[in-house]
């Protein structure tokens, strides 16, 4: 199997079926990622998406071996999703299709189910209360398992904004969760 990054590099040369490859590998990745960026809206999340792709694929001459290809691709959907937001007529709001990304695939109880997406609705209404920089911090480390120094590449900060961004949102995700409990 080839490395994301050879595939890069293949398709800066003209080969269709790399470019393919790299975005059905990374299709899952993006859309979850600025799903959860969008606070659950699975339209947005769908147009950002595709729009990550358009712009990888005129970008792509831009990328640099050794790069990692994955950091390059979230840096695009980071940087996609804040201009998005920075818009003055851009609303966010929530969208009730939201508990699909976070339902298990195994099948259980309905009390448990219930209990699940309760759970994962106060954490989704959780993170969408952070700050854009903690929760884009947030979700790249716990939900898409980025290094912290590949966040530092990605957001274009130094390691130690990351971990200060992480810190500090993690903090504020405990103050919103237990107030959410008294």
């Amino acid at each position: 199997m080839e490395s994301d990054e050879q595939l890069a590099l293949q398709a800066q040369r003209g080969d269709q079926q790399a470019l393919l490859t790299l975005a059905e590998r990374f299709y899952p990745l993006m859309f979850r990622y600025l799903y959860r960026m969008g606070g659950g809206n699975r339209m947005l999340a769908e147009d950002l998406t595709q729009d990550v792709f358009l712009r990888m694929q005129r970008g792509l001459a831009r990328y640099e071996y050794p790069r990692p290809f994955k950091t390059w691709l979230y840096t695009i959907a980071t940087n996609l999703a804040r201009d998005h937001w920075s818009l003055a007529d851009t609303r966010r709001n929530d969208n009730s299709d939201s508990a699909e990304l976070e339902a298990d695939s195994t099948q259980i109880s309905g009390e448990a189910a219930l209990i699940k997406q309760e759970d994962a609705a106060r954490v989704r209404s959780a993170l969408a209360a952070l700050p854009e920089l903690q929760r884009q911090a947030v979700l790249l480390y716990y939900y898409e398992e980025l290094s912290q120094l590949e966040i530092a590449a990605a957001a274009d900060v130094p390691l130690g904004t990351v971990k200060s961004r992480l810190f500090a949102g993690l903090r504020r995700l405990r103050e919103i969760m237990q107030g959410e409990e008294r």
